[in-house]
């Protein structure tokens, strides 16, 4: 099983492999929420939702209902 954007904790940064355009509105595919672009999770709210990212230089805040259909492969530091 393939972690999601959902899965992700504070500060860890990873890659976009997928995402389900069924379930992601049109609008975060245009702020950079597509496969290839690095993400990092900058905050996440007091009772876990939403999720403030920072995906290739841009901020947004996004669902964890939303996340969950957001496929990633987490950036190890070696």
């Amino acid at each position: 099983m393939e972690d999601t954007l959902a899965n992700l904790k504070r500060g860890e940064r990873c890659v976009i492999t997928d995402v389900s355009s069924i379930h992601i509105p049109l609008k975060l595919l245009e702020m950079g929420c597509l496969p290839g672009n690095y993400v990092e999770l900058v905050q996440v709210a007091p009772f876990k939702d939403p999720m403030y990212l920072n995906i290739n230089g841009t901020h947004l805040a996004i669902r964890k209902e939303t996340a969950i259909h957001v496929l990633i492969k987490k950036i190890t530091h070696e």
